[in-house]
Parts: structure tokens; C-alpha cells; sequence
């Protein structure tokens, strides 16, 4: 059980779902990660679900926004970094090539939120901790245990994460003759950037990617179809990495599972 209570500068700290369907996705998460839910109310008179693993918070399923319903676009996971100050972040973003999409915004007393992307694309989020600092467990079943994000501009993606949060780098060779780069803090890997595998630009969209740890991607997968879900690559064993498998919820959301 990997517990946190706090995160560093340029950690991946927090996801989030946002979904057509909160109800739905509630189930169909129970029945893939086993989580739990409590149920909140947003401003807006409708409902979001914290998502528990025992009694520490991990993720949040939440309404879509009213564009996002308008467009019947299909649910989507974010990403959140950590972040110290949100708005010295925002103030940023420009000089390392990167573009502001939302905030910084208070969110009540728990934090303050801005979204941004990097040249290439790839919404990202950052958080400034108050009295909620981000997901209570990481790197085991049900918890967050990786993210990448997938973009036609790699290396200038890793240039700007490099200039706003400082991370190191280290770069693994691909067969495809392309990299894979991971940002690193205090010497650990945070996540990962590279351009969309050879083979699956039908299958993986441009940005972050999310993967939540399983004991067993076979049980997981197949309590995925189960419920629903769809798997859109099967499970295969990765250099480095594990055993790995790419689903899709009913409302659309694409995740990854891996092996822990």
C-alpha cells in the first residue's frame, strides 16, 4: 500500500473524470477498481462522486461541463501536476511555449486549479494544494500508477515541462526509431511523453493518458467488458513497463491499466 499525504513540485498529484454519465461511471469503475463512492453536490445543483480505495480519496468522477454536453463529447480523464503557486505557474506558460486554457481558480478552500496545454496540444492540469493536496494512494490496484502524454511535438513537450516545473529527463530508445522520455522528480519518474505509437494512431488520441493499477489485467479487463466497456488494445507485455491493456468506459473515456 503506497500512502500519500503530500506531493512535490512537478508530481503528477490528481486525476479526474469528467463524464456524460456520472451515475454510470460509478458502476462501472465499482466493477473494474472496486471503488467506493461519496457523493457531493456541484454548484450547479447536479452531483460528483469521490472516489475512495478504503477510507483515502483517489479520484473524481464528475458531470461534463455544459460545452462539453453540448458537443456530446465523450468522457474524458485529466491529469493534475502539483503545483506551489498556480498563478506564478500560469504567469509561465507563455515563455515556455505552452498556452492557458482555464484559471487559476479557487475551488472553494481545497486548492486552486488551472488548466494549460504545451505546444502540440494535450490539456494538462495543475493543482495548488489546500485543504485537498490529491489522491491518498498511488502505484498499487485502484490508484493511479502511471500517465503519458501522447503528442505530434514530443520533444518541445518535454522542453516546456522541463522549463515550468524543472524536471529531469531520461529517454529510452524506441523500435520505431522515435523515444520515449520520462519527467523525473528527486530522481523518480512522474510520467511520460512520446508521440503516438506506430500502429495506433486509429486507436490512441493526442493527450494524457491515464493508468490505473490492477493485480490482474486479465480479471480487470475482463470485468471491464463485463460492465460494458470496451477493450481497444489488448493486453501485451511492455519492456519496462509490464503487462499493460488500453479500455473504453460506456461514455466514451479511454484508460490504461497496468500490472502492479
Amino acid at each position: 500500500m503506497t500512502i500519500r499525504t503530500g506531493y512535490t513540485d512537478g508530481e503528477i498529484c490528481w486525476t479526474d473524470l469528467q463524464t456524460s454519465d456520472v451515475g454510470a461511471a460509478k458502476a462501472f469503475y465499482a466493477a473494474v477498481f472496486g471503488w467506493r463512492y461519496e457523493d457531493l453536490p456541484t454548484p450547479d445543483g447536479r452531483s460528483y462522486a469521490q472516489a475512495f480505495l478504503g477510507g483515502d480519496l483517489v479520484t473524481v468522477i464528475a458531470p461534463q461541463n455544459p460545452q462539453q454536453q453540448a458537443a456530446g463529447a465523450p468522457g474524458q480523464w485529466n491529469v493534475y501536476f502539483a503545483s506551489s503557486d498556480a498563478r506564478e505557474l500560469a504567469d509561465g506558460l507563455v515563455h515556455a511555449g505552452g498556452s492557458l486554457e482555464f484559471g487559476p481558480e479557487p475551488v472553494g478552500g481545497t486548492g486552486v486549479m488551472v488548466f494549460f496545454a504545451p505546444s502540440g496540444g494535450g490539456t494538462t492540469g495543475a493543482w495548488q494544494a489546500g485543504s485537498h493536496f490529491g489522491a491518498g494512494r498511488s502505484g498499487e490496484p485502484g490508484a493511479l500508477a502511471w500517465a503519458e502524454l501522447l503528442t505530434p511535438e514530443p520533444q518541445s513537450a518535454v522542453g516546456f515541462f522541463q522549463q515550468l516545473f524543472g524536471h529531469d529527463v531520461t529517454e529510452y530508445p524506441q523500435d520505431d526509431g522515435g523515444r520515449y522520455t520520462t519527467l523525473m522528480v528527486d530522481g523518480a519518474e512522474v510520467a511520460g511523453i512520446a508521440a503516438v505509437p506506430a500502429g495506433a494512431e486509429g486507436t490512441l488520441k493526442p493527450g494524457w493518458q491515464v493508468y490505473f493499477g490492477v493485480s490482474s489485467v486479465a480479471e480487470a479487463v475482463a470485468a471491464a467488458v463485463a460492465a460494458g466497456g470496451r477493450v481497444l488494445i489488448e493486453p501485451d507485455e511492455v519492456d519496462e513497463a509490464g503487462t499493460i491493456a488500453t479500455l473504453e468506459d460506456p461514455q466514451g473515456s479511454v484508460f490504461s491499466i497496468l500490472e502492479v
